[in-house]
């Protein structure tokens, strides 16, 4: 399976998610590029979760019908025909990191999925949900992963 390159220009692989971006600042989604998607996809799937919540894995951003020509996403930025789904605040879009005070840094998985058809996920999918449709029908992704501690 061919691989998606995906990175953001607020934050490398594996370091911290600046304040901006958390539930508790601005809340605003960070900006996102990719390369890689493969010619035969029909739309790109966008899941951003926490697997280190107390309560289980913490959807922060799902978001469905993105462009596969597309080469990312600005910070905030929603693009016509796309679909931001429920966050696990209960919200649409974009729900910033707010792991409980004193933990350790939780990890942020934004994951880029290439499909070779348009899917559909209820709105209020869980991780569970996305990732038994999306893994499955994937014809490639691509992970990035950002760390936040208050």
């Amino acid at each position: 399976m061919a691989g998606i390159e995906l990175s953001s220009a607020a934050f490398r692989d594996y370091t911290m998610i600046p304040d901006r971006y958390a539930k508790d600042g601005e809340n605003v989604s960070p900006p996102l590029a990719w390369n890689g998607v493969p010619d035969e996809a029909a739309e790109l799937a966008l899941l951003c979760e926490d697997p280190d919540a107390p309560s289980g894995t913490f959807v922060h951003w799902m978001v469905t019908g993105i462009d596969p020509h597309r080469g990312g996403l600005d910070t905030e930025e929603t693009q016509p025909g796309s679909h931001s789904h429920r966050n696990g605040y209960g919200e649409q879009g974009w729900g910033g990191p707010k792991p409980p005070e004193g933990d350790e840094a939780h990890r942020y998985f934004f994951r880029l999925y290439a499909l070779p058809a348009p899917v559909s996920l209820p709105d209020d999918a869980t991780a569970d949900d996305v990732h038994g449709v999306l893994d499955k029908q994937q014809i490639a992704s691509g992970t990035l992963v950002g760390l936040y501690q208050r």
